[in-house]
């Protein structure tokens, strides 16, 4: 009987004779020809590079655009008012945007905010009430404690208000000004002695989708602004004397949109009410405008045709040229086959994968390209990632081809359950529900090792994965992979002898 070696040396040898080491390299370049060219084809269509979005406290990329209504504010103080009305506008209907409806977007936002300072991507918390989520506390860009549902009104009012104490952040709502409850407390680490502190109002761009495909939607955004109403504005902690400072964070009241809108500015009207209406958002940012790193993997549909059809043919070699025999002989050979196949396949995309993402990301980046940054971790997460999916993939298709042993018919059913869902998914083509199931229930699920994107409920965006949002996390899509896989290979593994009678390799060409 041969040993696991001589066997493993034995299948290495096949595999290279006809060729299939030159199929692997084809797969290679797939990924980094198209995943190359396709980052050179994208520029920016600012003038020279587009402006960078803002970063936040922890590094990654965030919305901050606001109107702030601010004074300072030391290290023991606080702000506190009465909100009695917030309303807003939404243009309608796309492509011209040339309509204004009255309406507030779910997450329009209007309340009171600690800053350090104006400058985008600083720390703050804000305590604000929302369009269609009640009030809320958020703080930081991705942190949100939700407060009493329900809106307002002049007969209904919502009481605001937050405390400072050194680096620690309270927010409390009330409904009479007198008895308070506790939203939340936020800790900013490292605030300066003197921070801002005021009113503010934004509201994020709301999405129209337009059919496409078989009943698939692209995104359109549509422009909106939100205004707050507040009366009762109370401060301890600040300067008596200091007045007021009105401004936009971030740029505000420039674009084409905006002119069919109020400008956003905070007025003091009769009685001493204080209105501010803003446009934009604070908080994460979503993929709108943006390139995420896995964008550069465009290749990867090919790679994974070539992988499969290579997996197949190797399994399928020689089937039919002896009596009662096959190309896998026993379980041992086939678990030799299995392996040669796996460590080839994994090897070539780590070499593709860990290739065409930084190169593309530099590519895009000269290109005046907006690229969504990536931590290391997650790059080598998704390089390794991708690498084990397309393993996993071409061990799953060689289990087919021992257990159907025509390569046309096993390359059709991996093929169909594999490459087919998606490439589908990939783009807006299918309907978002359908979409999403293909990516939880087929061997598919397991691309979702190259998402690096996250879905924050607090940020208006279309989630699915034609926009490069997989239905499950990266770790439960390659679990399903790993169940076909091994089911495959169990069912395989059945139909073939235990013994050594067969562990000779057929006489007949390899195909």
């Amino acid at each position: 009987m041969p040993t696991t070696k001589t066997l493993l040396r034995q299948e290495w040898t096949a595999f290279r004779r006809p060729g299939r080491l030159l199929a692997m390299a084809a797969a290679a370049l797939a990924v980094l020809a198209l995943g190359l060219l396709h980052s050179a084809g994208n520029h920016a269509s600012c003038d020279g590079s587009c402006p960078a979005d803002p970063t936040g406290p922890d590094g990654s990329t965030v919305s901050d655009q606001f109107w702030f209504l601010h004074r300072d504010l030391g290290e023991n103080g606080g702000i506190t008012v009465r909100m009695t009305s917030m309303a807003g506008t939404i243009t309608y209907p796309p492509p011209d945007h040339d309509e204004i409806v009255s309406g507030l977007v779910p997450w329009a936002k209007a309340g009171i905010i600690v800053k350090d300072g104006v400058r985008q991507g600083a720390s703050y918390a804000a305590l604000m009430l929302t369009g269609g989520h009640g009030v809320r506390m958020q703080y930081d860009y991705h942190h949100d404690i939700a407060g009493r549902a329900g809106g307002v009104s002049a007969k209904a009012p919502r009481w605001l208000r937050l405390t400072r104490s050194g680096d620690s952040i309270t927010g409390y709502e009330s409904a009479d000004g007198k008895r308070w409850t506790k939203v939340g407390t936020a800790t900013l680490s490292g605030l300066p002695t003197t921070v801002q502190v005021g009113l503010f109002a934004t509201s994020p761009g709301d999405l129209t989708l337009r059919p496409t495909g078989l009943g698939g939607a692209t995104e359109e955004t549509r422009f909106t602004q939100a205004g707050g109403v507040f009366d009762h504005v109370t401060l301890t902690g600040t300067a008596p004397a200091e007045g007021w400072s009105s401004e936009a964070v971030g740029e505000m009241n420039h674009t084409d949109w905006e002119k069919y809108h109020r400008a956003s500015e905070a007025r003091t009207g009769a009685n001493g009410t204080i209105t501010v209406t803003g446009t934009g958002d604070i908080g994460p940012t979503g993929t709108e405008g943006s390139y995420p790193v896995e964008r550069t993997l465009t290749g990867l549909t090919l790679a994974l045709l070539i992988v499969l059809v290579v997996a197949v043919r190797f399994a399928t070699a020689g089937y039919g040229r002896e009596p009662g025999g096959g190309a896998a002989g026993t379980r041992r050979v086939f678990a030799a086959k299995a392996t040669v196949v796996g460590v080839v396949t994994f090897l070539t995309g780590l070499l593709a994968v860990g290739s065409v993402i930084p190169v593309g990301t530099a590519i895009l980046k000269a290109n005046g390209m907006p690229v969504t940054e990536a931590s290391t971790l997650t790059g080598v997460r998704v390089v390794v990632g991708i690498a084990a999916v397309l393993a996993l993939a071409a061990v799953l298709a060689l289990s087919l081809g021992v257990m159907l042993r025509r390569a046309w018919l096993a390359i059709l059913v991996a093929v169909s359950a594999i490459a087919v869902p998606y490439a589908v998914t990939a783009v807006p083509l299918l309907p978002d529900g359908l979409a999403r199931w293909l990516l939880r229930a087929t061997p598919a699920a397991g691309f979702a090792a190259q998402q690096t994107l996250t879905a924050y409920p607090q940020v208006v965006a279309h989630y699915v994965p034609s926009a490069g949002y997989f239905p499950l996390p990266w770790w439960a899509g390659i679990a399903v992979l790993c169940a076909y896989t091994v089911i495959a290979l169990g069912l395989a593994a059945h139909r073939l002898p235990r013994g050594a009678a067969r562990e000779a390799r057929p006489t007949g060409p390899a195909a």
